[in-house]
């Protein structure tokens, strides 16, 4: 469990603002609101448009810090290496970020539903990196 009623925060990195936004929308949403979890997007770029933006990750980032460690989930591959870059660097992401090996959506709803109980950062990873498993047929 997050420490002090810590929780894990969850950033949601799309190279579309919209899909970022709407993927945070319905992990809260399936997750019954989970109003104590902070979840935040982080699509495309500072000036509109499609790609990744550092910035915009660090910030999301930093706004759902809650001391408990902060999930990060991607969606395609310069996503991903924005975040490894940020991690690289040190002193961009929060102490306890992490990027989160999961499918976009299906992990995104695991890590929200997840982190609504308390759980911690490790708990949370292992729910959104399961979500590989989940089978449609």
């Amino acid at each position: 469990m997050g420490g002090d009623g810590a929780r894990v925060g969850i950033v949601l990195v799309s190279h579309s603002a919209e899909v970022a936004a709407s993927v945070a929308e319905l992990a809260r949403g399936l997750a019954g609101g989970a109003e104590g979890v902070a979840v935040a997007p982080a699509g495309g770029r500072e000036g509109g448009g499609m790609g990744t933006s550092a910035e915009l990750v660090a910030a999301a980032a930093a706004s759902v810090d809650r001391g408990a460690g902060v999930a990060v989930l991607t969606d395609l591959g310069s996503a991903v290496l924005t975040v490894k870059a940020l991690l690289a660097e040190g002193d961009e992401l929060p102490e306890g970020t992490r990027l989160v090996d999961a499918p976009f959506v299906e992990g995104a709803v695991a890590a929200v539903v997840t982190a609504a109980t308390g759980a911690g950062i490790d708990a949370v990873e292992a729910a959104a990196a399961d979500a590989y498993a989940y089978r449609k047929v």
